[in-house]
């Protein structure tokens, strides 16, 4: 997997997928111009009378929580349900899963659609596993990801989704496959939304990639080695998203595997 993940990149850059992004509205901009960057083509629709066109003619579709209402919800479920219809690959970003009773509703009612990849915080993977309230604070994780392994093996095996745990190790299972990535710096967690930007990334790789759990770890690699090289030229958080953008858009094969820091095992 390792020799390919560089492949990966390439090939989201020359077959430019378009990702229906129904996120929310602090990070719209940022996701944006993260995927172009990387080679993606973003489209953001959340109206109801346009979901399923837009599910129809995307690569993939990104269904992010962050700012929820009911309007969201349903335009989120009518495009889960057109993207099984049409055998289009999607992922699920249930930010602040547990923080209220009604995130956890709309997160139960997407569940059973069956994402193909879901990715969150470590307190997100465990409140969606064990089903309860507790363990995060606002839309943040209270946990490591080390912490959500055993959480994480359940949601896959509830779901059969792909699971990407966030954190300062990234944990990606799935496939009878755990892969542990180790790349980024601490300053990301000061840049709102990049946990968004990755799911985004997500989204534009299992568009483009067969093997979804490969092409989860193409982009959590890619973003992690971007947001290093990112963190080490910034004065601070604004400086890194700017960074951060123009690294996606310039990496070299040889930066990136000079720096990533990948355990593959099962």
């Amino acid at each position: 997997m390792k020799e390919q993940l560089w492949q990966n990149i390439l090939y989201v850059r020359k077959n430019s997928p378009l990702v229906h992004n129904i996120t929310n509205y602090v990070v719209m901009n940022n996701t944006a111009n993260a995927l172009l960057a990387s080679g993606a083509s973003p489209i953001m629709a959340h109206a109801h009378e346009e979901v399923k066109s837009v599910v129809a003619i995307s690569s993939a579709l990104v269904i992010n929580i962050g700012t929820l209402d009911n309007y969201w919800a349903e335009s989120m479920l009518l495009a889960a349900e057109q993207a099984n219809d049409l055998g289009k690959p999607w992922i699920l970003d249930p930010v602040g899963a547990g923080a209220t009773a009604y995130r956890n509703e709309v997160l139960a009612k997407l569940i059973m659609l069956k994402p193909d990849v879901i990715r969150g915080n470590a307190s997100e993977i465990m409140s969606l596993a064990n089903h309860n309230i507790s363990g995060t604070k606002g839309v943040d994780s209270i946990h490591q990801s080390s912490e959500a392994i055993s959480a994480a093996k359940s949601l896959h095996e509830h779901t059969g989704s792909i699971i990407c745990v966030s954190g300062a190790t990234d944990i990606i299972l799935g496939n009878g496959q755990k892969v542990l990535i180790a790349n980024g710096n601490p300053l990301m967690g000061k840049v709102t939304g990049l946990g968004c930007t990755a799911s985004a990334l997500i989204g534009a790789f299992i568009g483009t990639i067969p093997d979804k759990l490969e092409a989860t770890v193409s982009a959590m690699a890619l973003l992690g080695i971007a947001g290093e090289i990112a963190a080490e030229n910034a004065a601070g958080p604004a400086s890194l998203q700017l960074q951060l953008i123009d690294k996606l858009y310039n990496i070299s094969e040889t930066e990136f595997y000079q720096l990533l820091k990948i355990e593959i095992g099962s």
